[in-house]
C-alpha cells in the first residue's frame, strides 16, 4: 500500500486540465511531452486529441459545480473576466454565458494547441466575447485590469500556487474577485469499496504524484489564500455522487487512466496489460453494480475573495 492510500483510496481529475496550464510542445501523451516549462509543474495527462475529448467530457460532468461557484463569487453581467489556465475552453465559456454579451472573457493557457481548439468550440458555440492568448504564466502581462481571475485545476500544477496568486492580483481591478476550483483527491471512496475501484484509483494517484502534482490542492486553498494576501476566502465543496448502471462515472474514471496511462507506464507504477484500458469502464461498472456501489468522486473545493475598492488588501 502506497503512502497515498492510507489517506483513503482517491482520484484525482487534477488536469483538465481542461484547465490546467500545461506544455504547448507536447503533441502526445508521453511522459517527455508532460516535462514542464518556466515554473509549471508537468501536466500529466497529456495533450492527445482523445484527451481534449475527455475535457470537454469533464467539463459538461462537473458544469453545475463550477458554475455555481462562480455565481457564488459574483460573476455578473458586464464583468470582464480572465480565465487562467483554460486548457480547451469550458470555463472560459461557462463564465462567457454569466457575463453576457456587455462583458468579456480572455482565456490563457500554454498550449497552442488546447487554444486550437478552443478557438473552434467558441466559433460553433457564437462566443463572440471570448479571446485566447497563448502565454506563459509568469509572463502574462496584460495592458487591461480584469473585474474576476477565475481558474479550475489550475493551482496543482504550480510549485508556489500563493506566488501565483499573489501575481494574477496584480492583474485585478479594485474590487476586483479571484475565485479558483480545486480537487481534494483523498476524499474519494466508493462504498462498499471493491478491488477494481480501488486499483483504478491508486494507479491514477500515484500517476498524478509521480508527475509532482498537488493532490489536495483543494483542501489548501485557505491557505493558500491568505499566503497571497488575499482577503480570507469563502468557500464550498460539493462532489459528484453515482452509482448504477448507467451512471457516466466508469467511463470518467477510465477516462482519466487511459490519459495517464504512458505516465504509469515509463513510471513503472503498471504495465499496459495490467491496466487492460479498454476494459477497465466495463469492470468497474459491473462491480460496483453487483455491490449496489455508491461512488463519490473528489470534492470540487471552490475559494473566492474579493478585493477592497482601493484595490489593497
Amino acid at each position: 500500500m502506497s503512502v497515498i492510500k492510507h489517506f483513503g483510496v482517491a482520484m484525482s481529475t487534477i488536469a483538465t486540465k481542461t484547465d490546467g496550464v500545461a506544455t504547448a510542445s507536447a503533441q502526445s501523451n508521453g511522459m517527455a511531452a508532460t516535462t514542464s516549462r518556466q515554473g509549471s509543474r508537468p501536466y500529466a495527462l497529456g495533450y492527445s486529441d482523445s484527451e481534449f475529448r475527455r475535457l470537454e467530457r469533464q467539463a459538461e460532468f462537473f458544469r453545475d459545480l463550477t458554475e455555481d461557484v462562480l455565481r457564488r463569487a459574483g460573476l455578473t453581467p458586464g464583468m470582464h473576466v480572465l480565465d487562467v489556465g483554460c486548457g480547451v475552453g469550458d470555463v472560459s465559456m461557462l463564465a462567457a454565458t454569466m457575463v453576457g454579451p456587455t462583458g468579456s472573457v480572455l482565456g490563457i493557457d500554454r498550449s497552442s494547441e488546447s487554444l486550437d481548439v478552443a478557438r473552434r468550440r467558441v466559433a460553433a458555440a457564437g462566443h463572440a466575447s471570448v479571446h485566447f492568448q497563448a502565454v506563459e504564466l509568469d509572463r502574462f502581462s496584460p495592458e487591461q485590469k480584469f473585474d474576476a481571475i477565475v481558474g479550475r485545476f489550475v493551482l496543482s500544477y504550480q510549485p508556489d500556487p500563493a506566488a501565483t496568486l499573489r501575481r494574477l492580483r496584480r492583474h485585478l481591478r479594485g474590487g476586483g474577485i479571484i475565485a479558483f476550483q480545486e480537487m481534494s483527491a483523498p476524499l474519494a471512496r466508493s462504498v462498499p469499496d471493491g478491488p477494481q475501484f480501488e486499483q483504478c484509483t491508486d494507479w491514477i494517484l500515484t500517476a498524478f504524484a509521480r508527475a509532482g502534482c498537488e493532490l489536495d490542492m483543494g483542501g489548501k486553498l485557505f491557505a493558500t489564500f491568505l499566503a497571497a494576501g488575499l482577503p480570507m476566502p469563502q468557500m464550498i465543496a460539493a462532489a459528484r455522487v453515482e452509482g448504477g448502471p448507467h451512471s457516466h462515472v466508469y467511463d470518467y474514471i477510465a477516462d482519466v487512466l487511459r490519459s495517464l496511462l504512458p505516465v504509469v507506464e515509463q513510471a513503472g507504477i503498471a504495465t499496459a496489460a495490467d491496466v487492460a484500458i479498454d476494459g477497465v469502464a466495463d469492470r468497474l461498472r459491473k462491480e460496483a453494480v453487483a455491490q449496489d456501489a455508491c461512488i463519490m468522486l473528489p470534492p470540487l473545493i471552490g475559494a473566492w475573495a474579493q478585493l477592497p475598492a482601493s484595490g489593497h488588501c
